[in-house]
Protein backbone atom coordinates (compact mmCIF):
# COMPACT_ATOMS: atom_id res chain seq x y z
CA UNK A 1 0.00 0.00 0.00
CA UNK A 2 3.33 2.32 0.43
CA UNK A 3 4.50 1.93 -2.79
CA UNK A 4 1.10 2.68 -4.72
CA UNK A 5 0.68 5.46 -2.40
CA UNK A 6 4.29 6.39 -3.38
CA UNK A 7 3.77 5.91 -7.06
CA UNK A 8 0.00 7.49 -6.96
CA UNK A 9 1.74 11.19 -5.51
CA UNK A 10 4.88 11.07 -7.52
CA UNK A 11 4.90 9.27 -10.71
CA UNK A 12 1.07 10.15 -11.68
CA UNK A 13 0.42 13.84 -12.08
CA UNK A 14 -2.97 14.90 -13.60
CA UNK A 15 -1.09 16.95 -16.23
CA UNK A 16 0.24 13.90 -17.35
CA UNK A 17 -3.27 11.87 -16.82
CA UNK A 18 -4.90 14.38 -18.83
CA UNK A 19 -2.45 14.27 -21.83
CA UNK A 20 -2.78 10.20 -21.30
CA UNK A 21 -6.45 9.61 -21.70
CA UNK A 22 -7.02 12.08 -24.85
CA UNK A 23 -4.20 9.59 -26.57
CA UNK A 24 -6.59 6.31 -25.60
CA UNK A 25 -9.78 8.05 -26.29
CA UNK A 26 -8.38 8.58 -30.16
CA UNK A 27 -6.57 5.42 -30.50
CA UNK A 28 -9.66 3.93 -32.16
CA UNK A 29 -9.62 7.23 -34.56
CA UNK A 30 -6.18 6.69 -35.42
CA UNK A 31 -6.89 3.21 -36.41
CA UNK A 32 -9.58 4.44 -38.49
CA UNK A 33 -7.55 7.05 -40.29
CA UNK A 34 -5.91 4.09 -41.84
CA UNK A 35 -8.14 1.68 -42.61
CA UNK A 36 -11.63 3.13 -44.09
CA UNK A 37 -11.30 3.89 -47.80
CA UNK A 38 -12.99 7.53 -47.16
CA UNK A 39 -11.90 10.80 -48.47
CA UNK A 40 -8.59 12.10 -47.00
CA UNK A 41 -10.60 15.18 -45.77
CA UNK A 42 -12.84 12.85 -44.27
CA UNK A 43 -10.65 11.13 -42.34
CA UNK A 44 -8.98 14.20 -41.48
CA UNK A 45 -12.32 15.32 -39.63
CA UNK A 46 -12.48 12.27 -37.84
CA UNK A 47 -9.57 12.88 -36.40
CA UNK A 48 -9.87 16.58 -35.25
CA UNK A 49 -13.70 16.68 -34.49
CA UNK A 50 -13.09 13.33 -31.78
CA UNK A 51 -10.34 15.09 -30.58
CA UNK A 52 -11.86 18.16 -29.45
CA UNK A 53 -14.85 17.06 -28.15
CA UNK A 54 -12.81 14.60 -26.21
CA UNK A 55 -10.42 17.47 -24.77
CA UNK A 56 -13.40 19.40 -23.77
CA UNK A 57 -14.64 16.39 -21.60
CA UNK A 58 -11.69 15.84 -19.78
CA UNK A 59 -10.85 19.50 -19.12
CA UNK A 60 -14.24 20.08 -17.64
CA UNK A 61 -13.13 18.24 -14.22
CA UNK A 62 -10.16 18.79 -12.01
CA UNK A 63 -9.99 15.70 -11.97
CA UNK A 64 -9.54 13.26 -15.19
CA UNK A 65 -10.57 9.92 -13.84
CA UNK A 66 -13.89 11.49 -13.23
CA UNK A 67 -14.35 11.66 -16.90
CA UNK A 68 -12.54 8.82 -17.79
CA UNK A 69 -14.54 6.60 -15.77
CA UNK A 70 -17.70 8.62 -17.25
CA UNK A 71 -16.66 7.74 -20.62
CA UNK A 72 -16.58 3.88 -19.57
CA UNK A 73 -19.00 3.42 -22.34
CA UNK A 74 -16.97 5.32 -25.04
CA UNK A 75 -13.46 2.85 -23.73
CA UNK A 76 -16.28 -0.36 -24.15
CA UNK A 77 -16.64 0.55 -27.98
CA UNK A 78 -13.20 1.61 -28.25
CA UNK A 79 -11.84 -1.95 -27.23
CA UNK A 80 -15.01 -3.00 -29.21
CA UNK A 81 -13.85 -1.38 -32.38
CA UNK A 82 -10.43 -2.03 -32.15
CA UNK A 83 -11.49 -6.24 -31.83
CA UNK A 84 -13.01 -5.44 -34.92
CA UNK A 85 -10.75 -4.47 -36.88
CA UNK A 86 -8.27 -6.89 -35.63
CA UNK A 87 -10.45 -8.97 -37.35
CA UNK A 88 -11.78 -7.05 -40.20
CA UNK A 89 -8.92 -4.85 -41.01
CA UNK A 90 -11.46 -1.99 -41.70
CA UNK A 91 -15.19 -0.50 -41.02
CA UNK A 92 -16.43 0.57 -38.00
CA UNK A 93 -18.79 -1.65 -35.87
CA UNK A 94 -21.91 -2.07 -37.96
CA UNK A 95 -25.66 -2.25 -37.67
CA UNK A 96 -25.32 -6.27 -37.79
CA UNK A 97 -22.60 -6.57 -35.79
CA UNK A 98 -25.12 -5.83 -32.79
CA UNK A 99 -27.65 -7.82 -34.09
CA UNK A 100 -25.08 -10.29 -34.53
CA UNK A 101 -24.47 -10.62 -30.84
CA UNK A 102 -28.35 -11.08 -30.28
CA UNK A 103 -28.40 -13.72 -32.16
CA UNK A 104 -25.38 -15.49 -31.71
CA UNK A 105 -25.54 -18.70 -29.23
CA UNK A 106 -23.19 -18.65 -26.32
CA UNK A 107 -21.38 -21.88 -28.15
CA UNK A 108 -20.68 -20.20 -31.30
CA UNK A 109 -19.51 -16.84 -29.26
CA UNK A 110 -16.99 -18.82 -27.59
CA UNK A 111 -15.47 -20.81 -30.70
CA UNK A 112 -14.89 -17.58 -32.23
CA UNK A 113 -13.49 -15.53 -29.22
CA UNK A 114 -10.79 -18.33 -28.39
CA UNK A 115 -9.45 -17.37 -31.73
CA UNK A 116 -9.53 -13.58 -30.92
CA UNK A 117 -7.58 -14.15 -28.11
CA UNK A 118 -4.51 -11.54 -29.26
CA UNK A 119 -6.65 -8.65 -29.97
CA UNK A 120 -8.74 -9.30 -26.40
CA UNK A 121 -5.21 -9.23 -24.85
CA UNK A 122 -4.41 -6.16 -26.37
CA UNK A 123 -7.60 -4.01 -25.69
CA UNK A 124 -7.41 -5.62 -22.13
CA UNK A 125 -3.52 -4.02 -22.11
CA UNK A 126 -5.20 -0.77 -23.28
CA UNK A 127 -8.04 -0.33 -21.58
CA UNK A 128 -7.87 -2.09 -17.96
CA UNK A 129 -4.02 0.00 -17.03
CA UNK A 130 -6.81 3.39 -18.30
CA UNK A 131 -9.00 2.72 -15.73
CA UNK A 132 -7.18 1.85 -12.92
CA UNK A 133 -4.93 5.23 -13.63
CA UNK A 134 -8.36 6.58 -13.62
CA UNK A 135 -8.44 5.64 -10.09
CA UNK A 136 -5.29 6.87 -8.96
CA UNK A 137 -6.32 10.37 -10.41
CA UNK A 138 -9.59 10.43 -8.32
CA UNK A 139 -7.90 9.18 -5.42
CA UNK A 140 -5.05 11.85 -5.93
CA UNK A 141 -5.07 15.30 -3.48
CA UNK A 142 -3.24 16.83 -6.36
CA UNK A 143 -6.09 18.70 -8.80
CA UNK A 144 -6.04 20.56 -12.04
CA UNK A 145 -6.08 24.20 -11.75
CA UNK A 146 -8.48 26.37 -12.85
CA UNK A 147 -6.11 28.44 -14.92
CA UNK A 148 -5.06 24.82 -16.68
CA UNK A 149 -8.80 23.66 -17.47
CA UNK A 150 -9.18 27.51 -19.13
CA UNK A 151 -6.49 26.95 -21.44
CA UNK A 152 -7.18 23.61 -22.28
CA UNK A 153 -11.35 24.44 -22.75
CA UNK A 154 -9.68 27.14 -24.75
CA UNK A 155 -7.57 25.46 -27.33
CA UNK A 156 -9.83 22.35 -27.51
CA UNK A 157 -12.70 25.06 -29.04
CA UNK A 158 -10.09 26.24 -31.58
CA UNK A 159 -9.04 22.74 -33.02
CA UNK A 160 -13.28 22.37 -32.74
CA UNK A 161 -13.45 25.57 -34.75
CA UNK A 162 -11.06 23.98 -37.41
CA UNK A 163 -12.76 20.57 -37.37
CA UNK A 164 -16.15 22.23 -38.41
CA UNK A 165 -14.20 24.56 -41.32
CA UNK A 166 -13.00 20.69 -42.51
CA UNK A 167 -16.67 19.14 -42.25
CA UNK A 168 -18.07 21.79 -44.69
CA UNK A 169 -15.40 21.75 -47.03
CA UNK A 170 -15.63 18.25 -47.13
CA UNK A 171 -19.26 18.47 -47.09
CA UNK A 172 -19.05 20.50 -50.23
CA UNK A 173 -16.56 18.44 -51.84
CA UNK A 174 -17.42 15.17 -50.57
CA UNK A 175 -21.16 14.56 -51.86
CA UNK A 176 -21.16 10.61 -49.81
CA UNK A 177 -20.01 12.18 -46.63
CA UNK A 178 -22.10 11.83 -43.83
CA UNK A 179 -21.32 12.55 -39.61
CA UNK A 180 -23.42 9.58 -38.75
CA UNK A 181 -21.79 7.66 -41.10
CA UNK A 182 -18.04 8.62 -41.18
CA UNK A 183 -17.22 10.58 -37.85
CA UNK A 184 -16.74 7.87 -34.46
CA UNK A 185 -18.03 7.38 -33.08
CA UNK A 186 -21.14 9.44 -33.84
CA UNK A 187 -21.46 6.95 -36.39
CA UNK A 188 -20.86 3.97 -34.00
CA UNK A 189 -24.15 5.35 -31.90
CA UNK A 190 -26.34 6.28 -34.87
CA UNK A 191 -25.64 2.48 -35.35
CA UNK A 192 -26.71 1.63 -32.14
CA UNK A 193 -30.12 3.41 -32.59
CA UNK A 194 -30.32 1.31 -36.17
CA UNK A 195 -30.04 -1.44 -34.07
CA UNK A 196 -32.44 -1.32 -31.22
CA UNK A 197 -34.88 0.14 -33.88
CA UNK A 198 -34.43 -3.18 -35.55
CA UNK A 199 -34.60 -5.32 -32.37
CA UNK A 200 -37.95 -3.59 -31.82
CA UNK A 201 -39.34 -4.13 -35.04
CA UNK A 202 -38.56 -7.95 -34.79
CA UNK A 203 -39.59 -8.49 -31.23
CA UNK A 204 -43.06 -7.03 -32.63
CA UNK A 205 -42.97 -9.60 -35.70
CA UNK A 206 -45.58 -11.50 -34.02
CA UNK A 207 -48.13 -8.38 -34.15
CA UNK A 208 -47.26 -6.93 -37.09
CA UNK A 209 -47.38 -10.04 -39.38
CA UNK A 210 -50.73 -11.22 -37.31
CA UNK A 211 -53.67 -12.00 -40.43
CA UNK A 212 -50.71 -12.12 -43.03
CA UNK A 213 -51.97 -14.35 -46.22
CA UNK A 214 -50.58 -15.75 -48.94
CA UNK A 215 -53.68 -16.41 -50.74
CA UNK A 216 -51.76 -20.01 -52.00
CA UNK A 217 -53.78 -22.10 -54.23
CA UNK A 218 -52.07 -25.20 -55.28
CA UNK A 219 -51.55 -25.27 -59.17
CA UNK A 220 -50.86 -29.46 -59.86
CA UNK A 221 -54.00 -30.30 -58.85
CA UNK A 222 -54.17 -32.75 -62.18
CA UNK A 223 -51.18 -35.12 -60.67
CA UNK A 224 -52.41 -37.54 -58.15
CA UNK A 225 -49.15 -38.84 -57.21
CA UNK A 226 -47.71 -37.74 -53.74
CA UNK A 227 -45.24 -34.19 -53.62
CA UNK A 228 -42.35 -34.11 -51.72
CA UNK A 229 -40.22 -30.65 -51.76
CA UNK A 230 -36.78 -30.30 -49.02
CA UNK A 231 -35.38 -26.97 -48.93
CA UNK A 232 -31.96 -27.16 -47.30
CA UNK A 233 -30.55 -24.07 -46.45
CA UNK A 234 -26.78 -24.27 -45.82
CA UNK A 235 -24.38 -22.59 -43.38
CA UNK A 236 -21.29 -20.98 -44.32
CA UNK A 237 -20.93 -22.83 -47.37
CA UNK A 238 -18.80 -20.83 -49.95
CA UNK A 239 -18.72 -21.94 -53.65
CA UNK A 240 -14.97 -22.14 -54.15
CA UNK A 241 -14.45 -24.82 -52.46
CA UNK A 242 -16.89 -27.02 -54.19
CA UNK A 243 -15.91 -29.46 -56.63
CA UNK A 244 -19.05 -29.04 -58.97
CA UNK A 245 -17.88 -25.22 -59.38
CA UNK A 246 -13.99 -25.90 -60.62
CA UNK A 247 -12.41 -27.01 -57.28
CA UNK A 248 -9.46 -29.20 -57.43
CA UNK A 249 -10.03 -30.97 -54.56
CA UNK A 250 -12.84 -34.61 -53.77
CA UNK A 251 -15.34 -32.31 -51.97
CA UNK A 252 -18.46 -33.90 -54.35
CA UNK A 253 -17.46 -37.49 -54.85
CA UNK A 254 -21.64 -38.51 -54.03
CA UNK A 255 -23.21 -35.62 -55.97
CA UNK A 256 -20.81 -35.51 -58.70
CA UNK A 257 -22.62 -38.99 -59.27
CA UNK A 258 -26.29 -37.85 -59.59
CA UNK A 259 -28.46 -37.47 -62.31
CA UNK A 260 -31.22 -34.71 -62.60
CA UNK A 261 -28.62 -32.45 -60.51
CA UNK A 262 -27.88 -29.06 -61.57
CA UNK A 263 -26.09 -26.22 -60.29
CA UNK A 264 -26.07 -22.93 -60.70
CA UNK A 265 -22.58 -21.53 -61.31
CA UNK A 266 -23.34 -17.57 -60.82
CA UNK A 267 -24.92 -17.39 -57.91
CA UNK A 268 -24.28 -14.25 -54.96
CA UNK A 269 -25.75 -14.05 -51.57
CA UNK A 270 -28.09 -10.82 -50.76
CA UNK A 271 -26.38 -10.80 -47.60
CA UNK A 272 -23.01 -12.13 -45.46
CA UNK A 273 -24.95 -12.40 -42.27
CA UNK A 274 -26.98 -15.10 -41.00
CA UNK A 275 -29.68 -13.27 -39.57
CA UNK A 276 -30.63 -11.76 -43.05
CA UNK A 277 -29.77 -13.78 -45.14
CA UNK A 278 -31.55 -16.95 -44.12
CA UNK A 279 -35.12 -14.79 -43.78
CA UNK A 280 -34.33 -13.85 -47.31
CA UNK A 281 -33.87 -17.67 -48.68
CA UNK A 282 -36.99 -18.18 -46.86
CA UNK A 283 -39.37 -14.99 -47.68
CA UNK A 284 -40.26 -12.91 -50.16
CA UNK A 285 -37.82 -10.28 -48.65
CA UNK A 286 -35.14 -9.26 -50.66
CA UNK A 287 -32.54 -6.40 -50.78
CA UNK A 288 -34.59 -4.58 -52.84
CA UNK A 289 -37.26 -4.61 -50.84
CA UNK A 290 -36.15 -5.87 -47.20
CA UNK A 291 -38.79 -4.14 -44.97
CA UNK A 292 -41.67 -6.44 -46.02
CA UNK A 293 -40.06 -9.10 -43.60
CA UNK A 294 -41.91 -7.17 -40.67
CA UNK A 295 -45.04 -7.56 -42.21
CA UNK A 296 -44.95 -10.99 -44.52
CA UNK A 297 -44.71 -14.48 -43.18
CA UNK A 298 -42.84 -17.54 -45.03
CA UNK A 299 -42.61 -19.75 -47.91
CA UNK A 300 -43.59 -22.63 -45.08
CA UNK A 301 -46.93 -20.58 -44.73
CA UNK A 302 -47.34 -20.61 -48.69
CA UNK A 303 -46.99 -24.42 -48.83
CA UNK A 304 -49.77 -24.70 -45.68
CA UNK A 305 -52.00 -22.40 -47.13
CA UNK A 306 -51.97 -24.52 -50.17
CA UNK A 307 -52.60 -27.79 -48.66
CA UNK A 308 -49.33 -28.88 -47.34
CA UNK A 309 -47.80 -30.43 -44.66
CA UNK A 310 -45.17 -28.53 -43.24
CA UNK A 311 -41.93 -29.42 -41.32
CA UNK A 312 -39.07 -26.95 -40.16
CA UNK A 313 -35.99 -28.97 -38.69
CA UNK A 314 -32.94 -27.42 -37.95
CA UNK A 315 -29.42 -28.41 -36.67
CA UNK A 316 -28.99 -24.57 -34.93
CA UNK A 317 -30.30 -23.36 -31.31
CA UNK A 318 -33.17 -20.15 -31.73
CA UNK A 319 -31.82 -16.82 -31.28
CA UNK A 320 -34.99 -14.79 -31.54
CA UNK A 321 -35.07 -14.18 -34.90
CA UNK A 322 -36.71 -14.84 -38.16
CA UNK A 323 -35.80 -17.88 -38.83
CA UNK A 324 -37.24 -18.72 -35.67
CA UNK A 325 -40.24 -17.45 -35.80
CA UNK A 326 -40.27 -18.52 -39.51
CA UNK A 327 -39.80 -22.24 -38.59
CA UNK A 328 -42.44 -22.08 -35.67
CA UNK A 329 -44.98 -21.38 -39.01
CA UNK A 330 -44.28 -25.13 -39.65
CA UNK A 331 -46.71 -27.85 -38.55
CA UNK A 332 -43.92 -29.67 -36.60
CA UNK A 333 -40.89 -27.44 -36.18
CA UNK A 334 -38.06 -29.24 -34.02
CA UNK A 335 -34.13 -27.10 -32.77
CA UNK A 336 -32.48 -30.47 -32.50
CA UNK A 337 -30.31 -28.95 -29.88
CA UNK A 338 -32.96 -27.75 -27.76
CA UNK A 339 -34.18 -31.36 -27.34
CA UNK A 340 -30.78 -31.87 -24.98
CA UNK A 341 -30.48 -30.21 -21.90
CA UNK A 342 -26.47 -29.96 -22.69
CA UNK A 343 -24.75 -26.71 -23.70
CA UNK A 344 -22.25 -28.12 -25.74
CA UNK A 345 -24.22 -30.77 -27.29
CA UNK A 346 -23.00 -30.55 -31.18
CA UNK A 347 -24.31 -32.89 -33.40
CA UNK A 348 -23.16 -33.22 -37.08
CA UNK A 349 -25.92 -32.56 -40.05
CA UNK A 350 -26.86 -36.02 -40.42
CA UNK A 351 -28.74 -36.06 -37.74
CA UNK A 352 -31.33 -34.44 -39.66
CA UNK A 353 -31.70 -37.28 -41.91
CA UNK A 354 -33.46 -39.39 -39.56
CA UNK A 355 -36.34 -36.63 -38.85
CA UNK A 356 -36.93 -36.58 -42.86
CA UNK A 357 -36.87 -40.04 -43.43
CA UNK A 358 -39.39 -40.09 -40.54
CA UNK A 359 -41.31 -37.13 -41.82
CA UNK A 360 -41.44 -38.76 -44.97
CA UNK A 361 -42.87 -41.95 -43.90
CA UNK A 362 -45.48 -40.66 -42.30
CA UNK A 363 -47.45 -40.91 -45.91
CA UNK A 364 -49.10 -37.56 -46.36
CA UNK A 365 -49.94 -36.35 -49.46
CA UNK A 366 -48.47 -32.87 -49.90
CA UNK A 367 -45.43 -32.42 -48.22
CA UNK A 368 -42.77 -29.62 -47.76
CA UNK A 369 -40.23 -29.74 -45.31
CA UNK A 370 -36.80 -27.50 -44.71
CA UNK A 371 -33.67 -28.17 -43.19
CA UNK A 372 -31.41 -25.95 -41.51
CA UNK A 373 -28.15 -27.24 -41.18
CA UNK A 374 -24.98 -26.01 -39.52
CA UNK A 375 -22.80 -26.86 -42.82
CA UNK A 376 -19.59 -25.21 -42.77
CA UNK A 377 -19.96 -23.33 -39.77
CA UNK A 378 -16.41 -22.28 -37.81
CA UNK A 379 -15.23 -24.25 -35.96
CA UNK A 380 -14.89 -26.78 -38.88
CA UNK A 381 -13.15 -29.64 -37.33
CA UNK A 382 -16.49 -29.79 -34.91
CA UNK A 383 -18.65 -30.02 -38.15
CA UNK A 384 -18.29 -34.00 -38.60
CA UNK A 385 -17.34 -36.64 -36.97
CA UNK A 386 -13.84 -38.05 -36.77
CA UNK A 387 -14.81 -41.01 -39.71
CA UNK A 388 -15.41 -38.43 -41.83
CA UNK A 389 -12.28 -36.86 -41.79
CA UNK A 390 -11.06 -37.09 -45.13
CA UNK A 391 -8.60 -34.73 -45.77
CA UNK A 392 -5.94 -34.57 -43.53
CA UNK A 393 -4.07 -33.15 -40.93
CA UNK A 394 -7.65 -31.31 -39.94
CA UNK A 395 -6.51 -30.63 -36.14
CA UNK A 396 -6.85 -26.69 -35.69
CA UNK A 397 -4.91 -25.09 -33.06
CA UNK A 398 -6.02 -21.70 -34.05
CA UNK A 399 -7.67 -19.42 -36.04
CA UNK A 400 -4.13 -18.05 -37.89
CA UNK A 401 -2.72 -18.18 -40.89
CA UNK A 402 -0.15 -20.78 -39.96
CA UNK A 403 -2.39 -23.01 -39.57
CA UNK A 404 -4.28 -22.12 -42.93
CA UNK A 405 -3.51 -25.86 -44.70
CA UNK A 406 -5.41 -27.71 -41.91
CA UNK A 407 -8.48 -25.02 -41.90
CA UNK A 408 -8.55 -25.48 -45.05
CA UNK A 409 -8.53 -29.51 -44.91
CA UNK A 410 -11.38 -29.26 -42.20
CA UNK A 411 -13.08 -26.89 -44.15
CA UNK A 412 -12.94 -29.05 -47.26
CA UNK A 413 -13.77 -32.22 -44.71
CA UNK A 414 -16.61 -30.16 -44.11
CA UNK A 415 -18.60 -29.18 -47.55
CA UNK A 416 -17.93 -33.62 -48.51
CA UNK A 417 -19.80 -34.35 -45.71
CA UNK A 418 -22.43 -31.71 -46.67
CA UNK A 419 -21.86 -33.39 -50.17
CA UNK A 420 -22.97 -37.30 -48.64
CA UNK A 421 -25.62 -35.38 -46.78
CA UNK A 422 -27.70 -34.40 -49.86
CA UNK A 423 -27.14 -37.30 -51.28
CA UNK A 424 -28.51 -39.76 -48.58
CA UNK A 425 -31.66 -37.06 -48.82
CA UNK A 426 -31.59 -37.56 -52.81
CA UNK A 427 -31.87 -41.23 -51.65
CA UNK A 428 -34.12 -40.90 -49.21
CA UNK A 429 -36.48 -38.98 -52.17
CA UNK A 430 -35.88 -41.58 -54.43
CA UNK A 431 -37.35 -44.38 -52.84
CA UNK A 432 -40.89 -43.87 -53.65
CA UNK A 433 -42.22 -42.67 -57.10
CA UNK A 434 -43.23 -39.51 -55.85
CA UNK A 435 -43.09 -36.03 -57.20
CA UNK A 436 -39.96 -34.96 -54.97
CA UNK A 437 -37.46 -32.25 -55.46
CA UNK A 438 -34.86 -30.46 -53.37
CA UNK A 439 -32.79 -27.13 -53.65
CA UNK A 440 -30.16 -26.26 -51.92
CA UNK A 441 -28.57 -22.90 -50.87
CA UNK A 442 -25.99 -21.83 -49.05
CA UNK A 443 -26.72 -18.81 -46.83
CA UNK A 444 -23.24 -17.36 -47.26
CA UNK A 445 -19.95 -17.80 -47.87
CA UNK A 446 -16.59 -17.43 -45.57
CA UNK A 447 -13.20 -15.38 -45.60
CA UNK A 448 -10.54 -18.47 -44.97
CA UNK A 449 -7.07 -16.40 -44.67
CA UNK A 450 -7.38 -16.31 -48.64
CA UNK A 451 -4.93 -13.49 -50.13
CA UNK A 452 -2.67 -10.78 -48.97
CA UNK A 453 -5.71 -9.56 -46.79
CA UNK A 454 -5.72 -12.69 -44.34
CA UNK A 455 -9.11 -11.96 -43.74
CA UNK A 456 -11.40 -14.61 -41.37
CA UNK A 457 -14.67 -15.89 -40.88
CA UNK A 458 -17.77 -13.87 -42.94
CA UNK A 459 -20.54 -10.96 -41.50
CA UNK A 460 -17.44 -8.35 -42.02
CA UNK A 461 -18.70 -4.85 -42.75
CA UNK A 462 -17.40 -5.37 -46.34
CA UNK A 463 -17.82 -9.17 -47.68
CA UNK A 464 -15.38 -10.38 -49.99
CA UNK A 465 -15.46 -12.65 -52.68
CA UNK A 466 -15.68 -15.45 -50.54
CA UNK A 467 -18.06 -14.24 -48.66
CA UNK A 468 -20.51 -13.72 -51.22
CA UNK A 469 -20.38 -16.34 -54.42
CA UNK A 470 -22.24 -19.30 -53.09
CA UNK A 471 -23.39 -22.69 -54.18
CA UNK A 472 -27.22 -23.06 -55.35
CA UNK A 473 -27.98 -26.75 -56.52
CA UNK A 474 -31.46 -28.16 -57.67
CA UNK A 475 -32.26 -32.10 -57.99
CA UNK A 476 -35.74 -33.33 -59.40
CA UNK A 477 -36.88 -36.98 -58.96
CA UNK A 478 -37.48 -39.06 -62.39
CA UNK A 479 -41.31 -38.57 -61.71
CA UNK A 480 -41.52 -34.72 -61.21
CA UNK A 481 -38.91 -34.61 -64.40
CA UNK A 482 -41.51 -36.40 -66.52
CA UNK A 483 -44.49 -34.33 -65.46
CA UNK A 484 -43.14 -31.35 -64.91
CA UNK A 485 -40.27 -31.55 -67.76
CA UNK A 486 -40.25 -27.39 -68.68
CA UNK A 487 -39.14 -27.39 -65.15
CA UNK A 488 -35.69 -29.36 -65.61
CA UNK A 489 -35.45 -28.11 -68.91
CA UNK A 490 -35.54 -24.55 -68.44
CA UNK A 491 -33.84 -24.43 -64.98
CA UNK A 492 -30.73 -26.31 -66.97
CA UNK A 493 -31.04 -23.49 -69.70
CA UNK A 494 -30.46 -21.27 -66.45
CA UNK A 495 -27.69 -22.79 -64.99
CA UNK A 496 -25.17 -20.06 -65.60
CA UNK A 497 -27.30 -16.94 -65.66
CA UNK A 498 -26.76 -14.69 -63.08
CA UNK A 499 -28.63 -15.10 -60.05
CA UNK A 500 -28.79 -14.39 -56.46
CA UNK A 501 -30.30 -15.83 -52.96
CA UNK A 502 -33.71 -13.48 -54.06
CA UNK A 503 -34.21 -16.16 -56.77
CA UNK A 504 -34.77 -19.50 -54.08
CA UNK A 505 -38.09 -18.18 -52.35
CA UNK A 506 -39.56 -17.48 -56.17
CA UNK A 507 -37.89 -20.83 -57.73
CA UNK A 508 -39.47 -23.00 -55.02
CA UNK A 509 -43.02 -21.87 -55.11
CA UNK A 510 -42.78 -22.50 -58.71
CA UNK A 511 -41.29 -25.60 -58.03
CA UNK A 512 -44.20 -26.81 -55.84
CA UNK A 513 -46.53 -25.43 -57.74
CA UNK A 514 -47.70 -22.62 -55.32
CA UNK A 515 -50.05 -20.29 -57.03
CA UNK A 516 -50.16 -16.41 -54.87
CA UNK A 517 -49.82 -12.73 -55.78
CA UNK A 518 -46.16 -13.00 -54.36
CA UNK A 519 -44.98 -15.58 -56.54
CA UNK A 520 -43.13 -13.58 -59.87
CA UNK A 521 -42.28 -16.07 -62.31
CA UNK A 522 -39.55 -13.81 -63.56
CA UNK A 523 -37.82 -14.58 -60.69
CA UNK A 524 -37.95 -18.14 -60.82
CA UNK A 525 -35.13 -19.87 -62.47
CA UNK A 526 -37.37 -23.00 -63.39
CA UNK A 527 -39.74 -20.71 -65.03
CA UNK A 528 -39.50 -19.95 -68.92
CA UNK A 529 -40.86 -16.29 -68.04
CA UNK A 530 -37.46 -16.08 -65.74
CA UNK A 531 -34.85 -13.14 -66.69
CA UNK A 532 -31.76 -11.65 -65.41
CA UNK A 533 -31.26 -8.54 -63.64
CA UNK A 534 -29.76 -6.40 -61.72
CA UNK A 535 -28.55 -8.33 -58.32
CA UNK A 536 -28.32 -5.86 -55.01
CA UNK A 537 -26.33 -6.76 -51.85
CA UNK A 538 -28.53 -5.58 -48.53
CA UNK A 539 -25.55 -3.48 -46.64
CA UNK A 540 -25.19 -2.29 -42.87
CA UNK A 541 -28.22 0.13 -43.17
CA UNK A 542 -30.41 -2.38 -44.82
CA UNK A 543 -30.05 -0.27 -48.29
CA UNK A 544 -29.47 -2.09 -51.60
CA UNK A 545 -26.41 -1.93 -52.77
CA UNK A 546 -25.07 -2.92 -56.50
CA UNK A 547 -22.11 -5.47 -56.02
CA UNK A 548 -19.45 -3.02 -57.60
CA UNK A 549 -20.71 -0.29 -55.08
CA UNK A 550 -20.22 -1.86 -51.50
CA UNK A 551 -16.32 -1.60 -51.11
CA UNK A 552 -15.21 -5.00 -52.74
CA UNK A 553 -11.11 -4.67 -53.03
CA UNK A 554 -9.20 -5.58 -56.78
CA UNK A 555 -9.15 -9.33 -55.01
CA UNK A 556 -13.01 -9.87 -55.06
CA UNK A 557 -13.27 -8.48 -58.73
CA UNK A 558 -10.27 -10.94 -60.01
CA UNK A 559 -12.19 -13.57 -58.06
CA UNK A 560 -15.80 -12.76 -59.94
CA UNK A 561 -13.58 -12.85 -63.00
CA UNK A 562 -12.19 -16.09 -62.21
CA UNK A 563 -15.23 -17.82 -61.33
CA UNK A 564 -17.37 -16.39 -64.33
CA UNK A 565 -19.63 -14.06 -61.68
CA UNK A 566 -21.13 -10.85 -63.58
CA UNK A 567 -21.01 -8.33 -61.20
Amino acid sequence: MKLFNYIKEHYVKQKTIFFLFIGVLLIPNLFLFFTEPASLLARFCNIIIPLSIYWLLLSSSPKPGKIIWLLFPLLFLGAFQLVLLYLFEESIIAVDMFLNLSTTNSSEALELLGNLWPAIIGVLVLYVPTLFIGILSIMKKEKLSSVFLYHQRKFALYILGIGLIFIGITYFTDKSFRIKNDIYPANVGYNIALALQRNAFTRNYEKSSEGFLFYSLPEHINHKKKEIYVMVIGETSRAANWQLYGYNRNTNPKLSTVENLIHFSDVLTQSNTTHKSVPMLLSNASALHYDCIYQEKSIITAFKEAGFHTAFFSNQRPNHSFIDFFGKEADRHIFIKELVDDPDYNPSDNILLELLENEIRKGYQKLFIVLHTYGSHFNYQERYPLSAAYFLPDNISGAQIDNRQQMINAYDNTIRYTDNFLYQIIILLSQDDTHSAMIYASDHGEDIFDDKRKLFLHASPVPSYYQLHIPLILWMSNSYKESFPICYETANKNKDKAISSRNVFHTILSLGGIHTPYRNDSLSIVSPLFVETKRYYLNDHNQPKPFDDIGLKKEDFMMFKKAGIKY
